[in-house]
């Protein structure tokens, strides 16, 4: 896709991630998910439906079949890193996207080091085959209720190591 179609759903993302509750433990995450024709498949925003420890990408997934043939050619638009360590469920979002069979995840930044020591989901998802971009400037502000977590300084959004931070 291009760039212009990338931007398009990272803020229809963006906008998701402002309907999650916010939590003191927890990033603010919106994702979509787009087939190869540039049509929208799924959405989902961390927490969705009252849930405290859905993540976004989960939520958007869990909406599709998991034999949907749309899903090996879909992009996934993702406003922070899919986690690679979690606590609340057997799979990790890394491992629920790799598995479903998407060819590419465009995510807004790099999880900042608030809440996981060390995440690799953008590593672990480039490692399995996926194509994996990342659009930084966009997707903080919907973080700015997390202390320490300054959704104005761009050094936070591109400086900071490759790591998923959030285990809930």
């Amino acid at each position: 896709m291009s760039h212009s179609l990338d931007e398009r759903w990272m803020r229809l993302a963006i906008e998701l991630a402002w309907q999650c509750p916010p939590s003191a433990t927890a990033f603010s995450v919106g994702a979509v998910i787009v087939d190869a024709g540039g049509d929208e498949m799924s959405r989902g925003f961390s927490r969705e439906g009252g849930d405290p420890v859905a993540h976004a990408e989960e939520s958007a997934l869990g909406k599709l079949g998991a034999d949907d043939p749309r899903l090996a050619g879909a992009t996934i638009y993702s406003t922070l890193e899919p986690c690679s360590e979690r606590k609340s469920r057997p799979r990790t979002c890394t491992q629920l996207i790799i598995a479903a069979g998407l060819r590419r995840v465009v995510i807004g930044w790099r999880e900042p080091a608030l809440f996981v020591a060390d995440g690799q989901g953008y590593e672990l998802l480039a490692e399995a085959g996926l194509e994996v971009a990342e659009l930084p400037a966009l997707a903080a502000p919907p973080n700015r209720h997390l202390s320490g977590c300054d959704p104005t300084d761009a050094s936070l959004v591109t400086a900071l190591p490759c790591t998923t931070r959030y285990s809930y």
